[in-house]
């Protein structure tokens, strides 16, 4: 078995749900007493939200280099990042490491285009719904990437940053998000990707009409089914 290394603490929610997901799964593959290897670099995601509303991607970067290092150092065989947004860091972590690394929106490709849906409403903060990392990836296996009108990308932003990361659960949001989703469906969105690791504390499968693709729930597969490849 390879060991996972999973940059996380952002939030320590989702890296959370990361860890149970990746033991639940590697024993589910293997059962008995198995569990993951894996070794964990949480961040303070107080530097990584400063940096963020700077807009100081140059030092995000070096923040999320420097953890992959570590981790590479440390003994990992493959690294995951726990969060979509952050995978805009993604260039400079492949480009100065020597270890896989699993990414994010292109897991998420490979099983909207299984489903064989062509058109998909993303739901992330505004970082991920604006820029072109998650849209370009999907584009390039004929996906075609929906985001909510200007309002309603502020209130889901908000919601990740003031409730969710925070751990917040609040019906009233999980309402507005449905809410979004319902509109976003009347527009043409044939499936949903929750593009944030916080999103899936609110909305579940069986909350909308429609696919949803619970993207920490895709990173955790595709980075078990990695690190059992040869198992």
């Amino acid at each position: 078995m390879k060991t996972i290394g999973l940059i996380g603490g952002m939030s320590w929610e989702s890296s959370a749900i990361y860890y149970e997901l990746i033991n639940k799964l590697v024993k589910e593959r293997l059962g008995g007493f198995h569990s993951a290897k894996c070794i964990i670099n949480s961040v303070d995601f107080a530097e990584i939200e400063y940096l963020q509303h700077k807009d100081d991607w140059n030092g995000l970067n070096k923040l999320m280099v420097k953890s992959a290092k570590q981790l590479e150092n440390a003994g990992a065989d493959l690294i995951i990042l726990g969060t979509n947004t952050m995978h805009l860091c993604s260039p400079e972590i492949v480009k100065n490491t020597s270890i896989p690394f699993i990414h994010i929106a292109a897991a998420t490709s490979k099983k909207v285009e299984a489903s064989r849906l062509k058109k998909v409403a993303l739901l992330g903060t505004k970082f991920t719904m604006e820029k072109d990392f998650y849209k370009n990836t999907l584009n390039d296996h004929g996906i075609e990437v929906m985001i909510p009108n200007e309002s309603d990308r502020n209130i889901v932003h908000n919601i990740i940053y003031k409730e969710l990361v925070l751990g917040k659960i609040e019906n009233s949001s999980r309402e507005e998000l449905k809410r979004i989703i319902k509109d976003l469906q009347i527009q043409g969105s044939e499936g949903v990707i929750l593009g944030c690791t916080e999103i899936p504390l609110l909305i579940k499968a069986g909350d909308v009409d429609i696919p949803v693709f619970d993207t920490t729930q895709i990173h955790a597969e595709s980075a078990v089914e990695a690190a059992l490849k040869d198992q």
